[in-house]
């Protein structure tokens, strides 16, 4: 079983002074699962951290990434038409290519649970594998 992370939590986990710092923090040292990060969270997530955060920040998640805390998955070629098919169905929700990323992952993998803040979207995207995504924290 695995923990696919979307940007926010990994942001508010190394951010002390985002108000969502302890329970993102807790549920990304907590958990037994593997957390799985999509390559373009990563991407994103050092975009983040650049303009938040001080330098070392992202280091520290870069360290953990290579220490094998994190693993990252890049997009397939089906992912990324998956991401297309879903920025189109959810025009209307201002769909970025990021979270599409993780709905596509999760529905490759045939996971359900994502970590993310962002419900809004989450809550919203009907993936093809399950009725609805569960949401941590």
């Amino acid at each position: 079983m695995a923990l696919i992370c979307d940007t926010g939590p990994l942001l508010a986990a190394l951010d002390a002074a985002d108000p969502d710092h302890g329970r993102c923090a807790r549920l990304l040292v907590d958990t037994d699962e593997d957390l799985l990060v999509p390559a373009l969270v990563l991407a994103e997530l050092d975009y983040w951290c650049s303009r938040r955060l001080p330098p070392e920040a992202w280091r520290i998640f870069l360290d953990d990434v290579l220490a094998g805390v994190y693993r990252i998955e890049p997009p397939t070629g089906a992912d990324l038409a998956r991401c297309r098919e879903l920025q189109a169905r959810y025009a209307d929700l201002g769909l970025g290519v990021v979270d599409a990323s993780v709905l596509a992952l999760a529905e490759r993998l045939g996971e359900r649970k994502v970590a993310t803040l962002d419900h809004r979207h989450f809550r919203a995207v009907r993936p093809t594998h399950v009725d609805a995504l569960e949401l941590r924290p």
